[in-house]
């Protein structure tokens, strides 16, 4: 009989397998400093490129400002217990009441957090006898909620209406022996490679099969659309979205989250999903410092402004030198190289240490070998010199690993270099 620890320890998984190299270094590193477009990284100055604060607000005056009087008024703890139970108070019903008439919707319910709310809200929304429908590269997340689900669910290549299409006519077959009903389930920005769901093509698919839409829109709420209401709004379909789905972590530097649809459908959702029912209701500094945030975005159109002036002059900047940004039309922006783990590795090294740019990268086994992902969030907070800077440095590191400089035998141990 195994120890259930021994394979843990013996191989520490796909991603941790490589924590005695990375960690502290590539992996859990430690920013330090005030958040903002530069912070300190192991001692050092950086351009940081790895926040989620499109339109600047977590250090913004006027979120602090609230954020510290809701602390001195309220404390860590108010409420406490779940919603349900005794966490419920006057000032979560009101952000509720603001959110869903923004995103257009009937109604809205707050979630903790974003990662376990959406997976909490997929378990509650079918049974085994549904089908779901969902873009191959959603999220962790919502891959997560559907390994919850009980009952058959087909997967669609990214962004492919056409392969949709077939996984439909999959669902209607395997529904007309089930009895259940089908949810399709897409991002309206994907995370990694900054390209809008295509939502008006999938909701145009309704004409012809009957299903229900559910969209994360973690990076399209407060950046996408004339007035910030997300990736929906951008395409003109927030009608026929059925639940909208979205976190406060990107745009509205804060936490926890909420799924906003029909009036009946939040209504079940209050009493049926289990993250909420059984855990802590949000912190009241939260919710007032939301208020406020909510206030901000419908307000203040020039932090979306300067967010878009800023990803424009970033992206347009990397296109007129040569690289390769993808398909990407949101803030989210890939840099894809040619180039193996040691190389860039290497190239990540010399970014950070002698030029000052730190940005999150992805390698193999997440993408296919040989290629290079480096992911640059540009955000309200960035100035014109942060951008220069980081695309004189991505020229020239660019041009060392074309000519070989970063070919290395091995990846450093930076876990004994620190």
């Amino acid at each position: 009989m195994a120890d259930v620890f021994e394979k843990l320890v013996k191989d520490g998984g796909p991603i941790g397998q490589h924590m005695k190299r990375a960690h502290g270094y590539f992996a859990f590193p430690k920013l330090e400093g005030e958040l903002g477009s530069r912070m300190k990284f192991r001692g050092k100055d950086v351009i940081c490129w790895s926040l989620n604060n499109y339109l600047g607000l977590v250090n913004h005056p006027e979120t602090r400002k609230i954020d510290t009087e809701a602390a001195e008024r309220w404390g860590m703890g108010y409420p406490m217990g779940a919603r349900m139970m005794s966490g419920n108070t006057s000032k979560h019903e009101e952000l509720e009441k603001v959110i869903a008439p923004f995103v257009k919707k009937e109604d809205a319910m707050l979630l903790n957090f974003g990662y376990q709310g959406i997976m909490s809200c997929i378990d509650a929304l079918v049974n085994r006898r549904d089908v779901i429908v969902y873009d191959a590269e959603c999220h962790a997340c919502i891959v997560d909620g559907i390994r919850l689900h009980l009952g058959y669910s087909y997967a669609f290549k990214h962004n492919d209406v056409e392969d949709c299409e077939k996984q439909l006519q999959r669902a209607v077959k395997m529904v007309e022996k089930t009895g259940g009903g089908i949810l399709v389930i897409t991002e309206g920005v994907f995370g990694m490679a900054g390209d809008q769901g295509r939502l008006k093509d999938l909701v145009a698919l309704k004409e012809k099969y009957p299903f229900r839409i559910l969209i994360d829109d973690a990076h399209g709420f407060g950046s996408m659309g004339p007035t910030g209401a997300g990736a929906d709004e951008e395409q003109g379909c927030q009608e026929e979205i059925d639940l909208y789905f979205s976190t406060f972590v990107k745009s509205m530097g804060s936490i926890g989250a909420f799924i906003a649809g029909p009036k009946d459908v939040l209504a079940y959702l209050r009493y049926n999903t289990r993250s909420q029912i059984f855990a802590k209701s949000l912190p009241m500094i939260i919710v007032e410092g939301m208020l406020k945030r909510m206030e901000m975005l419908q307000n203040m159109p020039e932090l979306r402004e300067k967010l878009w002036y800023n990803v424009n002059k970033l992206q347009t900047g990397l296109k007129e030198r040569g690289f390769d940004i993808g398909k990407s039309n949101s803030p989210v922006t890939p840099v894809y190289m040619k180039g193996d783990v040691p190389e860039a590795t290497a190239m990540v090294m010399d970014l950070r240490e002698n030029y000052g740019i730190f940005c999150s990268i992805v390698v193999y086994p997440v993408i296919p070998r040989g290629q290079i992902i480096y992911r640059l969030i540009p955000t309200a907070a960035h100035t014109d010199k942060d951008i220069e800077e980081t695309l004189e440095a991505f020229t020239i590191t660019k041009k060392k690993l074309d000519e070989g400089a970063y070919k290395v035998a091995e990846i450093p141990d930076m876990a004994e270099a620190m």
